[in-house]
This record gives C-alpha cells, structure tokens and sequence, in this order.
C-alpha cells in the first residue's frame, strides 16, 4: 500500500512539472463535464468502453507513453481473453534475456528484442529519458498510468485536454513549438493535438470522432490507474451492508436486555 501510495505521489509531483505553463495561467477555465460509469460508491467500468480506450492508446498514445504499471495480462480484467490479450502484447518489443553466449547486443550492436508475454508490462517507445526528450523536442513524455489520479477530478480534466485543442485567439501570443488547447493551464502544450476524427477504426464499429475517442482512452487510463476499483467498491458495500445488519441486531438486542430488566 505504501509503495502504490509513493508511487502515486510520484506521478502527481510529474503531473504538476509537466503541467507548469509558459505563460500566466491567467483565469481559470471551467472543465468539461462527463458522466462516469465508475464513478460512485457502487460504479463500475465499462467493458466496451475501456476496451476501445485500450485501442486509442496502442494506436496513438502508445507512440510516446509507456504504461509502465499494467501488465498485458491485466487486460483479462476488462474483458480481453488470455488469447486476445497475448496477441495485444505480441504486438510490442520488450528487451530479451541474454542469449547462449550471454550477450545482450547482436553482432551489429543492436538491442535484442522479443515480443511481449503476457507477464510484461507495457513496454516504453524509448529506451531512456534522453531519447524521449530528443524525441520531443525536449519535453518527456509521462508514463501514463496513474495520470488521471495525478489531478483532481482527473477523468474531465484529461477529456478536456485531448478535446480542448484549438486555433488561439489573435490577439495571444504563442511560443515557439506549442500547441494551443484550452484547458491546459497557459493555455499552451507542448505536445500536439493526439486525437483527430476517424484516427482509429474500432472494431465493434463505433464512429470515432475525437470526442469517443478521448472518452474512451479516458476510461481506459481510468481502469489503468485504479484496476481494483470494482473489488474495492464491491467489498465497501458488503461491509456497509454488515454493518447496517449489525446495528438493527444490536438495538434489538438492547431493547430486549432491558425489556426484562424492567
């Protein structure tokens, strides 16, 4: 509990470093507001939806982003079989173990690679820091796992993000390299619009404006930042149904005891 706490706090204190704006933030801007289906004391996530945010981010997010806390074989627990989820992790490149002389590099002095089991965690497209940030301009891209915990009201504050991108007023001045978006705090982001309509194509058919698609991969980062959601909600409301079952046993045991005292 205490290393899924740090570990948390981590991604918070990144969250707010990537999040520092170049300029004023100046006024404060109302999110956008979506209902979540595992939000509340009883919520849970949404199958179809998680699994089509899966897609979002192997298609787009996955490009710059690890997912450094989630195993290809927790994908079971939003739907996908073992089978399907193996094939998903096959689909990426993990570091190989030594070969027979002990090597870790080919003749040609490249990385040998596997595909991934389903054992691995998802995978980072770049080998180190440096090379994410040369990658990007000299912005690292977070891992995402714990993203949407790392804000307050995290799930509207990422779907405003990835829907919030848009031309600036005329009369506001852009850095070099940045992207407007709305909802970033100055108004200006490194990283570029992710999402545009049709980016995808979902398998169960769903049209894929940009605004399903942020929902989706919302509810996805969702799931990957709090897995055990559901078991946590479904215990909560045994123990609240214990302890209301309790209460009326112990004050009708009271109203018995003193019944006969008297």
């Amino acid at each position: 509990m205490m290393v899924r706490f740090s570990v948390l706090a981590a991604a918070a204190a990144l969250a707010a470093t990537v999040a520092t704006p170049v300029l004023a933030a100046g006024e404060a801007v109302e999110l956008k507001s979506r209902d979540w289906p595992h939000s509340g004391i009883v919520g849970t996530y949404q199958r179809d939806s998680v699994q089509r945010g899966m897609q979002v981010y192997k298609e787009v997010c996955a490009a710059c982003h690890s997912l450094r806390f989630i195993s290809f074989r927790n994908l079971v627990q939003i739907g996908f079989t073992e089978e399907q989820a193996k094939a998903i992790a096959a689909e990426f490149e993990v570091p190989a173990d030594p070969n027979e002389d002990g090597d870790t590099f080919d003749s040609d002095g490249a990385r040998l690679m596997r595909p991934a089991a389903l054992f691995d965690t998802f995978p980072s497209p770049f080998p180190n820091d440096i090379a994410a940030r040369a990658a990007n301009g000299g912005a690292l891209p977070p891992d995402l796992s714990l993203m949407v915990k790392a804000r307050p009201n995290g799930e509207n504050y990422m779907y405003s993000l990835l829907t919030g991108y848009e031309d600036p007023p005329a009369d506001f001045e852009m850095a070099e390299g940045m992207n407007y978006n709305a909802y970033f705090p100055g108004h200006q982001i490194a990283m570029a619009a992710p999402l545009f309509d049709e980016g995808v194509e979902y398998a169960d058919g769903t049209p894929a404006t940009v605004e399903q698609m942020a929902y989706d991969v919302t509810n996805f980062l969702a799931w990957a930042a709090e897995p055990n959601l559901e078991d946590r909600h479904r215990i909560g409301l045994r123990v609240v149904i214990f302890l209301v079952i309790l209460s009326f046993l112990l004050y009708a045991t009271k109203r018995k005891v003193w019944a006969d005292l008297h």
